[in-house]
């Protein structure tokens, strides 16, 4: 893709959860993610600068994590919607171009957020978060469940089914027990990484408040990708 520079931000450890659907192996178990995977992106390309960044966002480092780069990704789970939050106000405070991607069961879902002179970042509109200031009261379980529920006609019935009942046992500080699969993620991937090209070379990019739902499931059987408006 070109991409000769990345900062890897991430405080987790490789863990065997995570081999169904990220980019390790059984060797990386036990290893800060960060450095599993830019070893990894540098046994692909030895030339690639790689900036390590071996701790969790929080809303005190952002700014600096968000100033040293010119694209943003944001793969945040969303149980951290704090972190999330910051990154967005920080994206939006500073002109830069952030995509927020996430894992929908059979496919994956896409927002881009273009720089804007407004002062509130867009992400907190979408999400219903207070204009300013701290969301370290906003119940994730709350806000989930609503985004949930806004993008449920164009995911897979049964993705909607597990995330539901993954949401009634769900409290505020616990791990969302919904299954993923690596479908998801490199349907996550795939479609980030082309907005990004499509951004970069000037073409046209369905931005915020509209949502791209692409659906394997759904492909496969005939349909197509969607456009939400959240």
């Amino acid at each position: 893709m070109g991409f000769a520079s990345l900062t890897l931000a991430d405080g987790d450890t490789v863990d065997l959860s995570n081999l169904n659907r990220q980019a390790y192996s059984q060797a990386d178990v036990g290893v800060k993610k960060v450095t599993a995977l830019a070893r990894r992106l540098k046994a692909i390309n030895p030339d690639l600068t790689v900036h390590e960044h071996d701790d969790w966002i929080t809303v005190d480092n952002a700014a600096s994590i968000v100033a040293g780069c010119d694209m943003i990704f944001d793969t945040i789970d969303f149980l951290d919607i704090v972190a999330i939050t910051a990154v967005h106000d920080e994206a939006n405070r500073q002109k830069k171009t952030i995509i927020s991607a996430v894992s929908a069961g059979w496919g994956a879902a896409a927002c881009y957020f273009p720089p804007t002179n407004s002062d509130v970042c867009a992400f907190r509109t979408l999400f219903g978060l207070p204009e300013h200031g701290s969301v370290e009261n906003a119940s994730y379980v709350e806000h989930f469940t609503h985004f949930i529920e806004r993008i449920a006609d164009a995911l897979d019935p049964d993705v909607v089914a597990a995330l539901a009942k993954a949401l009634t046992v769900m409290e505020d500080g616990t791990p969302c027990p919904a299954p993923h699969i690596s479908a998801g993620s490199f349907g996550v991937a795939s479609l980030a990484v082309t907005m990004a090209a499509r951004i970069l070379n000037g073409d046209a990019v369905v931005s915020a408040p509209n949502m791209i739902v692409a659906n394997m499931s759904v492909i496969a059987a005939g349909g197509a990708s969607k456009t939400v408006l959240l």
